[in-house]
């Protein structure tokens, strides 16, 4: 048994290996934020008694709106780009999830995939959305499946952007997550979080970092530092269970568009052959110098099979 000294001197060699110094960063509160994330179209509602971050823009008679989930540790801005590009013709849907950005933690503390599923089709219900197309990056990707499994006649069509659903190892871990996972370290997450820490993060899942702006690390770090949502990252780790139920993805019988970054270190490129692979009806689109947040890195090229997707079906 590791004595807890040897696990915080472990720690201690980390921070010193990397050039990080620990810095204070105590939790925001959710009012602190909005004025600068949640300007307009950025809307609340009140579900299960969580106030949700969302964003409905486009069309109101689109029969089948857009549904885009961000992934771990991001927020709905990583749609930003899809959703200028696509509510010209389509209704277009974007949320915080509970535990990230500023919708924040869950009363409950249950961040399974199936509970993601399950409060995607209350936020739908709250928002009188019958039938949708379902998308996500990362694990964003790993809940717009489950959705579909669990509500079948109301998920039209799928769009997995490097999405989680396999066991795999990644390639680079980033150091946030890294932490996140480490017993010790991430109790003091809750207080020492180094910009530094989120700024390598993100650049580790460009496919080029130089494309990391300092204004895109604030947004990151910002949000990252919502009360609450620290704790719920180490929870979300706790609770990982995309591996246990990899063969309900051969049960998916819909139109999905599989898109993938060549250069993504986290989920491997060879997850999106097996996503192809096991959905029958499915399209694999590569963009091979991008890395695991393409409708981030470089939303106007990713878009593109999106949009030809959505007009074909």
């Amino acid at each position: 048994m590791i004595h807890p000294l040897q696990k915080l001197f472990g720690l201690l060699l980390v921070f010193a290996a990397l050039g990080v110094g620990l810095s204070y960063a105590p939790d925001r509160p959710v009012q602190a934020l909005v004025a600068r994330w949640a300007p307009p179209p950025s809307d609340f509602l009140e579900l299960d008694g969580q106030l949700v971050h969302y964003r409905d823009e486009g069309p109101r008679g689109d029969p089948l709106p857009v549904v885009l989930i961000h992934g771990t540790s991001a927020s709905l801005h990583t749609w930003e780009g899809w959703s200028a590009a696509l509510r010209g013709q389509r209704r277009v849907i974007s949320f915080d999830l509970p535990g990230f950005g500023l919708t924040g933690p869950n009363a409950t503390g249950d961040y399974h995939g199936d509970t993601y599923a399950r409060f995607v089709l209350k936020l739908m219900d709250a928002l009188k959305v019958q039938r949708f197309v379902a998308g996500g990056n990362s694990l964003g990707g790993e809940v717009a499946w489950r959705t579909a499994l669990m509500a079948p006649q109301r998920a039209a069509q799928l769009i997995l952007v490097d999405a989680s659903g396999y066991d795999f190892e990644p390639e680079h871990l980033p150091i946030g997550f890294t932490i996140a996972r480490m017993p010790v370290a991430n109790r003091l997450m809750d207080a020492l979080t180094p910009r530094s820490v989120i700024d390598s993060s993100v650049r580790a899942v460009y496919g080029d970092p130089a494309k990391v702006t300092p204004a895109l690390v604030d947004r990151y770090y910002e949000l990252t530092l919502r009360e609450g949502n620290r704790r719920a990252l180490v929870q979300r780790f706790e609770q990982l269970d995309h591996g246990l139920d990899a063969a309900r993805i051969r049960t998916l019988k819909l139109p999905t568009l599989i898109l993938w970054g060549g250069r993504d270190r986290l989920i491997p490129p060879s997850n999106a052959q097996r996503f192809h692979t096991d959905i029958t009806d499915s399209t694999l689109v590569m963009f091979d110098t991008l890395g695991h947040v393409p409708q981030e890195e470089d939303p106007q090229a990713s878009v593109q099979p999106v949009k030809a997707f959505l007009a074909a079906q």
